[in-house]
Formats: C-alpha cells, structure tokens, sequence
C-alpha cells in the first residue's frame, strides 16, 4: 500500500507544476490521464478487454497489419523472448491484436493485461508504453514509475507507432517486461530493436498498398532506413512515406 501512495502523491505533485507538462513527455501524459481521461493514479483497474465478437471485428479491420506483420513480431520474439519480454501488436486504439509471450511468463503478463484483447489506451490505463506512444505519435520508453497507474509500475515498456501508407498512425509494436532487473540501458537496446521492426514493417504495408507501381528507396541523411516512394509508369509520385 505505500508503494501504491507514495507514488500516486508523486503523480498529483508532478502535474500541479503549471511547468510540468511543457517540460516532460511523462508529465504531460499524466496530465492528461487526471484531466482529460478522469483517472486517478491510486485506482485499481485492469485494462478494457473486448468481447469475442469485438475482438474478431478488431483483427479483421486490422488483417493487412497482422499478415504484413507477423514475420517481424515472430523474429523480434526469437530475440527477446527469452529474456522474459511480451511483445504486443495494437491497432491505432491500442487493441492488442497480436501476442508472443513465453509459457513461463504467461501468469504474471495476463496478470497485469498483456494479453490478446484488452485495450492500452491512456484512456484505459493510463499512461503506459502503447497508449502514449499512440497519443504522442512517437516512440517511446516508459519505465517503471514512468506509468501513471501505482500498479503498473513493474512494467517497463518500449514501444513504436507504426504508420500506413498515407503516414496516419495506424498500430503499435511494443516489448514489456516485469524484470526487476531491466534497466534504462537495456530497455534502450529493446527500443531500437522495436523502431526497428515498425520502419520495416511500415515498409512492408506501403510496398502492398502500391504493390503495381515501382517503389524508389531514396537516402534520408542520419536515419538507417530509406524513405519510399511510390511512382506510376510515366514517373508521377503517387505516395511517400513520411
């Protein structure tokens, strides 16, 4: 119970700061799970989880991303797997469509809602790897007391958006672990590896919206993937990514 106090007297001291959530990504998104969202950092409350039904809706309006993704979600796994890491695919409202995790780490994943089916808005619980990577449109590493619910702070999370072919922000990709023992420095690593796995697989969803036209890799100075472009056979741009 103090843990849970302590860190939720935290929360409500950080977000009274007018300055706060100018100067820090996390305190902005505490700010806006207590004001927009209506959470409360000290409540007990586990992810929205869809019916059957909902669930099945959410992965046939996502079929594209699972096939096209699926292959990278496999290779991230082999690689981080065994170091008790869950790797979740969501849809842009943070649904998680898709789920590797290992048998032995099943308990305490399902335990705190990293499973198939729930939902990892901020809406839901908070500020957490997904949501505010979602809600910010931008990579992010939320460790620990970074969450804004007191007992999701055994989590460290790492997690990158993932945008269509018209540059909307359409899923997310993200490692969690409980590990006492993972650290900032090897949460980073894991954060390169997921930006990693989004660039290509956003590559992989804008090759198969333009599968009839030639797609042109063009060098973007001080990042490791090339953009895209898409053109017809006369030379027009019919799309790039962004």
């Amino acid at each position: 119970m103090p843990v849970r106090f302590d860190h939720a007297d935290h929360v409500q001291t950080v977000v009274a700061h007018a300055s706060a959530a100018a100067n820090s990504p996390v305190a902005a998104s505490w700010r806006r799970c207590l004001t927009l969202h209506g959470l409360s950092p000290e409540e007990a409350r586990v992810p929205w989880r869809l019916t059957e039904g909902e669930f099945r809706q959410a992965r046939s309006r996502s079929s594209d991303l699972i096939e096209e993704a699926r292959g990278e979600i496999d290779r991230l796994f082999a690689t981080v797997g065994k170091a008790g890491c869950c790797l979740l695919l969501t849809d842009e409202n943070g649904i998680a469509l898709e789920r590797r995790g290992a048998a032995g780490d099943d308990r305490d994943f399902r335990g705190v809602g990293l499973w198939s089916g729930t939902v990892w808005s901020e809406a839901s619980v908070g500020t957490n790897g997904i949501g505010t990577a979602l809600a910010d449109e931008r990579a992010v590493l939320i460790l620990r007391d970074q969450h804004f619910l007191s007992q999701n702070t055994r989590l460290s999370c790492t997690t990158a958006p993932i945008r269509d072919h018209t540059g909307r922000i359409a899923a997310a990709i993200d490692i969690s672990t409980c590990r006492d023992d993972a650290n900032e420095m090897t949460m980073s690593i894991l954060s390169q590896a997921v930006r990693d796995a989004a660039a290509r697989i956003e590559a992989g969803l804008f090759r198969r919206a333009f599968s009839a036209a030639r797609i042109l890799l063009v060098p973007v100075e001080g990042r490791a993937s090339p953009a895209l472009l898409a053109v017809d056979r006369d030379d027009l741009v019919l799309g790039a990514t962004r």
